[in-house]
């Protein structure tokens, strides 16, 4: 049986009143651009209620399936045979046929049947076939029987303008609101577990990303760099392009190590480098940072810590993690395909100067006291920090 049509569910989508028109034309463009690379010119349009996937010929299954299952706001994938009509004996025959193909010539299943007419010129109402199928399906099939209320095999059939859609197999998609429809966000990239899944969740809620990674060359290798743009193409397979902003951070860092008191290290450390992802983000359209912060995952996480962290943010600050613990964290990025990079041996600029015993209670007041012990060098560190950024626009197809 060839499967060369997919119809595409969705949820969420269905209940926007007027701006479904909207959501379900953004959504045709991220079905559009995953397929883009798909063998057989697979093409994602609208009908009135429906959206479908179509290959111009012959194209690979598993592709597509993949593809489609990395586009939020997708919530059902179910591949599709279209017949001509031909009236309803041939129709019945090919019915018959799917079954068999489907689920094998000695199929011992429940089944129902439920039929759907846009076309309501058809000569049989949706009841009648129905009923009809019904008949011929448990004649030809010894061992099945129907169930309305719960059935193993749910045998879907559409009678569109042009053809008839029958298919039986709904495959889940990824869910959550398609990319584009919610804004743009600036996600602060780290080599680490954390910040992709972080990334992961912001854009499953239709949000773009953008991403700031901080590079602290001698003491972060070239192979960490990589490990972070490796990081960022996986994410894009979901979110779509991001520009990764690459910001070299070692003269920040060795002028908080050399004049701060070394227990705030990294709350210093971590307020510079969101007063410079928030920079980054203005100047990008972006109006979100995003962390993958998780409330007392480390000293720097506490509440307490964060608290002193945003106090140099204008911009909201989004952490989707916060209310995790590390194993469900670690199981989303099995899932998306990220945990076996994150956890390659190259530090980042986090790791690389940690406190033996940092503060997890800061207090503002003095950590700003502390600070001030930088007020000499950090305007112009700062600056060039900003002005000599590297900018690599990553895709999900590595091209």
């Amino acid at each position: 049986m060839r499967f060369n049509t997919f119809l595409i569910k969705y949820a969420e989508i269905g209940i926007k009143g007027k701006n479904r028109a909207v959501f379900e034309d953004t959504l045709v463009r991220q079905i559009n651009r995953a397929l883009k690379d798909c063998e057989g010119d697979v093409k994602a349009y609208k009908q009135p209620g429906r959206i479908y996937a179509e290959a111009e010929g012959d194209c690979d299954y598993d592709e597509v399936i993949e593809a489609l299952g990395r586009v939020f706001g997708i919530s059902g994938i179910c591949p599709v045979v279209q017949l001509k009509d031909e009236g309803f004996e041939k129709l019945a025959g090919d019915v018959i046929d799917y079954i068999r193909e489907v689920y094998g010539a000695d199929c011992a299943k429940t089944f129902k049947v439920n039929a759907r007419r846009a076309r309501k010129d058809y000569p049989m109402n949706s009841q009648q076939i129905n009923e009809d199928l019904g008949e011929r399906i448990l004649d030809a099939f010894i061992g099945m029987r129907v169930n309305v209320h719960d059935p193993d095999i749910l045998l879907n059939i559409e009678v569109r303008e042009k053809f008839i859609c029958l298919y039986s197999i709904t495959i889940p998609g990824p869910g959550g609101m398609p990319v584009g429809t919610n804004g743009k966000a600036m996600l602060l990239l780290s080599g680490g577990i954390d910040s992709p899944v972080a990334g992961y969740m912001i854009a499953k809620r239709g949000v773009r990303l953008d991403a700031t990674y901080f590079h602290a060359p001698p003491y972060t290798s070239d192979m960490a760099k990589q490990k972070v743009i490796d990081l960022a193409r996986i994410v894009a397979k979901y979110s779509g392009t991001i520009a990764l902003h690459i910001v070299n951070f070692t003269d920040i860092q060795m002028a908080i190590y050399e004049k701060c008191p070394h227990e705030e290290l990294t709350i210093i450390m971590r307020r510079y480098m969101m007063k410079i992802a928030q920079d980054i983000a203005a100047k990008n359209e972006c109006i979100g940072l995003i962390t993958g912060e998780s409330i007392g995952q480390v000293a720097s996480q506490t509440m307490q810590s964060m608290m002193v962290t945003n106090e140099v943010c204008e911009l909201p600050v989004y952490r989707p993690l916060c209310g995790m613990d590390k194993q469900e964290i670690v199981e989303i990025s099995e899932k998306i395909g990220t945990f076996e990079t994150s956890i390659l041996p190259y530090e980042d600029c986090c790791t690389i100067y940690v406190a033996k015993h940092p503060v997890t209670r800061p207090s503002l007041a003095h950590i700003k006291k502390s600070e001030e012990r930088l007020k000499d060098v950090i305007d112009e560190l700062y600056k060039t920090a900003i002005e000599t950024e590297e900018v690599l626009h990553i895709s999900g197809s590595g091209k």
